[in-house]
């Protein structure tokens, strides 16, 4: 199993945990480290991340992204735009014509 260390700051981190890191030192496993300016990784290889203590989660982590206004809320529930009057059409349907 190869070990890689991955040494830098966080720039940004995706919804798939993909992560764009800046001055970054990476050290494989048995080999010398290797300075990079900046670094993507896919977010299914990463094992874990250490965060320094100092850092406060506590006001990082407030979501404070604004919620979504009444009307676009109820056309998410309701299913949004398309589809119009046919409806599905395809094999999930299961009325008629005979079981298959």
């Amino acid at each position: 199993m190869a070990r890689t260390i991955l040494h830098g700051t966080i720039a940004s981190v995706s919804p798939q945990m993909n992560t764009s890191m800046r001055n970054v030192k990476m050290t494989a496993k048995g080999q010398s480290p290797i300075s990079l300016d900046t670094m993507n990784i896919r977010g299914s290889t990463i094992r874990y991340i250490i965060l320094p203590d100092s850092l406060p989660l506590d006001t990082l982590l407030i979501d404070d992204a604004p919620k979504p206004k009444n009307k676009a809320r109820k056309e998410a529930e309701r299913g949004g735009r398309g589809r119009g009057r046919g409806g599905g059409r395809g094999r999930g349907r299961g009325r008629g014509r005979g079981r298959g």
